[in-house]
C-alpha cells in the first residue's frame, strides 16, 4: 500500500493513506500540532516530559477544543496534558504509551512507515479461514514480533486470516485487551506501533488478512481519564455492564462518534488491517436517529468502493439480523453454534447452556442452514424474545466455532473442548464446523489440541485488582460446581502472573505425537474446503436446502451452490450409532466426491453412522440436478 510518509495526507482512497483527523498529535512542518477536546477544563497545558521548556499553554478553539502547535517537539517527544493546572494526563488520541496507561504519550509520524504491501487489496470473505489469537500468549515472546515469526505455520494450516484479540493500551503487563484505555495506541507490552505494522505487512505478504478486535462499548476501570475533562463522553441516560455508557447520542455525542469513526479508519488505514471485530455491540446504547454502527458501516462503505476488501464483523447477543442485511456488516459470530455443539459434546446446561438444553439437535439444524438459533423466540435463560430472523442472511453471514476466547476464557479454570470431551466428539464437532459453508474460526493451539487453559487475566493495582478477583469468584457461586466457597476460592486468580503465562501457547505441544495428529486432522478438513468449496462459495449465494433428524443425535443437512452443485452432511453428534439414511441423493447412487468420513466399523451399513461419526459429500452439477433435498 505504499509509503504515506507525506504529511498532510488525507485521502484514504485505495492503499489506506495516513490520515490527520484534526486532534491529537499530529507532525506539520512548523512542527508538532497538539489538539485536544476538554470542554470542562478552563486551562490546558502541554507538558514536555524530558524537556527543559516550561509548560506551554494551549489556546482554547471553541466547543471544548484547545490546540497548540510548538517547534520544541518532535518524533519520538513525550507529553503529556496539564488540566487546570492540576491532574497532567495521557493524550486521549495518543499512538503510543511507552511507559503503559498512566504514562506519557509519544509523538509518533503516523504515515513513516515504509510499507511494501502496495498490491494487496485484502481476500474476498468467501475465503475467510479465521484463527483469533492474543498478542502476548500465542508466541513465547509474546510481542508483535513473536506472532510475525509462527505466520507461516498458520498458512500450512490452511488458515486465511488471523484476528487479533485488542490492542488498544490497557494498564499493567497482561490483559486480554478488553479493558483498554486509549484506542489509538498499540500496548507497549507487545513491541511499537512498527512492530505491529511489520506484522501486519508479513500477513499480507503470506496471503493472510489481519481483523482487529476492537471495543467501543465501554472504557476499562484503570486509566482512562476522559471523565475528569470530558464528562460529556459518557452519559447516565444510558447503563452498562461497566456503569454509565458511552455519550452516542446525546449533547456533545458528535464529538465522541467522530473519534470511534476515525478509530476505525485509523486502523483501516494507517495500519492496513483489512477488517474490524466490534466487541459486544449489544452494549452500546445509542437512540440516534442514525446510530453508530450504522455511520461506521457507511465510512467504510467508502473504502470498501475504492476496490479494498474491508470486512466488518459484529459480536451481539441479541442476534439482530437487521445489522447484517442492510447495515453494511459482513458477518456476525454465532454464539449459538458454540452453544448447541457445546452441549452436545460436553451434556453441561448449566447458565445460558439452559437454552440449548431441549431440542438441541434442532436447534443445531438451524444452526448449520438459517444461522441463528433463536431468531425472536423467548429465550428461557434471558427471559424474554431473542433475534431476528435469519434465514434470508446466507451462510457467509455467521462466523462459526467450537473454541473462542470468550467461551473458553470465560470458565472458571479456561479449559478447552479437549479437556472437557472425548477425542471422537471433538473430532466429529471440528468436521461439522470446518467443511459447512459457513466461515470457521479456530482458537490459537485449537489446531494441535493445546492442552494448556486459556484462563481471563489482568494486572490491576491492588486495591481494583483483589475487587476484580473477589467479583470473577462471586460470578460463579450461582453454579452448583462453585457452591462452595473454598471451591470458589481455588479459580486462579487473574492478577497473578502464573495465571497469565499458563495460558501462553507451548508449541512443543505441536510436535508430539497428540499434536501432530490433531495438526494432520485440521489440515486435512481445510485443504478439502479450499480445493473444493472456496472456488463454489466464490461464484455466488448459497442455498439451504434444509435438514433431516434421524433418531437421538443423527442429522443430514445439504445445501445447493450457485454451480448446481450440491453438498451433503449426514452426522451423528452421539454416543450410538444412528441410521441416517441416503435420502438426500434420490437417485443418485453414489457421490461423486468424499470430502470426509469418518472411521466406521468393519461391515457397518452405508446408512449407518457410528458413534460421533461424520460424512461430508459434494456432487457435482449434473448430478445434483437429480437430487432432493434434506
Amino acid at each position: 500500500m505504499g509509503d504515506s510518509g507525506e504529511a498532510g495526507a488525507t485521502d484514504p482512497g485505495v492503499t489506506g493513506r495516513y490520515e490527520r483527523f484534526g486532534f491529537g498529535a499530529e507532525c506539520e512542518a512548523s512542527g508538532v500540532r497538539f489538539r485536544l477536546w476538554a470542554p470542562s477544563a478552563r486551562t490546558v497545558d502541554l507538558v514536555l516530559e524530558g524537556s527543559t521548556v516550561p509548560p506551554i499553554a494551549m489556546r482554547p478553539a471553541g466547543d471544548g477544543w484547545f490546540e497548540v502547535t510548538t517547534d520544541a517537539a518532535d518524533v519520538g517527544s513525550l507529553y503529556r496534558y496539564q488540566i487546570d493546572g492540576g491532574l497532567a494526563i495521557p493524550d486521549p488520541a495518543s499512538r503510543f504509551q511507552p511507559r503503559d496507561a498512566h504514562g506519557p504519550s509519544e509523538v509518533v509520524n503516523g504515515g513513516a512507515f515504509a510499507w511494501t504491501d502496495t498490491a494487496w487489496r485484502g481476500r474476498p470473505w468467501t475465503d475467510a479461514v479465521l484463527y483469533e489469537l492474543h498478542v502476548g500468549a500465542f508466541s513465547p515472546e509474546g510481542t508483535y514480533a513473536g506472532a510475525a515469526a509462527l505466520l507461516p505455520r498458520l498458512v500450512a494450516l490452511g488458515v486465511t486470516a488471523i484476528e487479533l484479540m485488542p490492542v488498544a493500551d490497557f494498564p499493567g503487563r497482561a490483559n486480554w485487551g478488553y479493558d483498554g484505555v486509549l484506542p489509538f495506541a498499540p500496548d507497549s507490552r507487545y513491541g511499537r506501533p512498527e512492530d505491529l505494522k511489520a506484522l501486519i505487512m508479513t500477513a499480507h505478504g503470506l496471503g493472510l488478512m489481519v481483523l482487529l478486535d476492537v471495543v467501543y462499548n465501554h472504557f476499562g476501570p484503570d486509566g482512562n481519564y476522559l471523565g475528569c475533562y470530558a464528562p460529556l463522553f459518557f452519559t447516565s441516560r444510558h447503563h452498562t455492564p461497566w456503569g454509565d455508557a458511552i455519550n452516542f447520542d446525546g449533547p456533545g455525542s458528535a464529538h465522541v462518534r467522530a473519534y470511534f469513526e476515525a478509530n476505525v479508519r485509523y486502523w483501516l488505514n494507517e495500519y492496513h488491517v483489512d477488517g474490524l471485530r466490534f466487541d459486544a455491540v449489544h452494549a452500546i446504547v445509542d437512540d440516534s436517529p442514525q446510530s453508530i454502527l450504522t455511520s461506521i458501516a457507511q465510512t467504510v462503505g467508502r473504502l470498501r468502493s475504492a476496490g479494498r476488501h474491508i470486512h466488518l464483523i459484529l459480536e451481539n447477543e441479541n442476534n439482530e439480523a437487521r445489522y447484517l442485511e442492510q447495515g453494511g456488516f459482513t458477518a456476525q459470530w454465532n454464539d449459538d453454534m458454540h452453544h448447541v455443539l457445546h452441549v452436545l459434546l460436553t451434556g453441561e446446561t448449566e447458565g445460558y447452556y439452559a437454552d440449548y438444553a431441549q431440542d438441541t439437535m434442532r436447534l443445531l439444524g438451524r444452526c448449520l442452514t438459517e444461522g441463528f438459533a433463536y431468531q425472536g423466540e423467548v429465550s428461557p435463560y434471558r427471559q424474554g424474545p431473542r433475534g431476528e430472523p435469519s434465514t434470508a442472511l446466507g451462510a457467509g453471514a455467521f462466523v462459526n466455532f467450537l473454541q473462542n476466547h470468550d467461551q473458553v476464557g470465560n470458565r472458571a479454570f479456561g479449559e478447552r473442548i479437549t479437556a472437557l470431551a472425548t477425542p471422537e466428539a471433538v473430532r466429529a464437532a471440528t468436521a461439522v464446523l470446518l467443511l459447512a459453508p459457513s466461515p470457521p474460526l479456530l482458537f490459537m493451539g485449537q489446531e494441535f489440541g493445546c492442552s494448556r487453559p486459556f484462563l481471563f487475566f489482568c494486572d490491576f493495582e491492588a486495591d481494583l485488582g483483589q475487587a476484580v478477583t473477589e467479583g470473577r469468584r462471586r460470578e460463579f457461586a450461582r453454579f452448583r460446581q462453585f457452591a462452595d466457597e473454598t471451591r470458589r476460592a481455588g479459580i486462579p486468580d487473574p492478577n497473578s502472573e502464573e495465571t497469565f503465562l499458563s495460558s501462553r501457547l507451548d508449541w512443543r505441544e505441536a510436535g508430539s505425537a497428540v499434536g501432530v495428529a490433531w495438526l494432520a486432522f485440521h489440515q486435512d478438513l481445510l485443504q478439502a474446503r479450499a480445493r473444493h468449496l472456496a472456488g463454489r462459495l466464490a461464484q455466488g449465494p448459497v442455498q439451504s436446502l434444509g435438514f433431516e433428524l434421524f433418531g437421538g443425535r443423527g442429522i443430514a443437512a445439504a445445501w445447493r451452490f450457485a454451480d448446481g452443485s450440491l453438498l451433503h452432511l449426514r452426522a451423528n453428534l452421539g454416543p450410538a450409532p444412528v441410521n441416517v439414511g441416503h435420502r438426500v441423493a434420490k437417485g443418485a447412487y453414489s457421490p461423486a466426491m468424499v470430502l470426509y468420513a469418518s472411521r466406521q466399523a468393519p461391515g457397518a451399513a452405508d446408512e449407518t453412522l457410528g458413534p460421533w461419526g461424520a460424512r461430508w459429500e459434494l456432487w457435482p452439477a449434473a448430478t445434483s440436478a437429480r437430487a432432493g433435498t434434506a
